[in-house]
């Protein structure tokens, strides 16, 4: 194996919008990652759905089908 070519491995610091922070190890050279989603306020692991209803397609979609 070669050496010098692997780069830096380090702790850093995930930041999601919705507030919550976790520690993780990464080759990113900052020292703080910002996302979006993280698996505190992401739909599949809550289990809480958001509908985003644009211009009324999901009431449309229900007097349509019966739903």
């Amino acid at each position: 194996m070669k050496a010098d070519i692997h780069p830096a491995y380090h702790d850093v610091t995930v930041s999601c919008s919705c507030g919550s922070s976790f520690t993780t190890r990464s080759t990113l050279k900052a020292e703080t990652l910002n996302v979006d989603v993280c698996s505190a306020c992401h739909p599949f692991y809550t289990g809480q759905q958001k509908i985003v209803d644009t211009a009324g397609r999901v009431d449309k979609f229900r007097r349509k089908y019966g739903v």
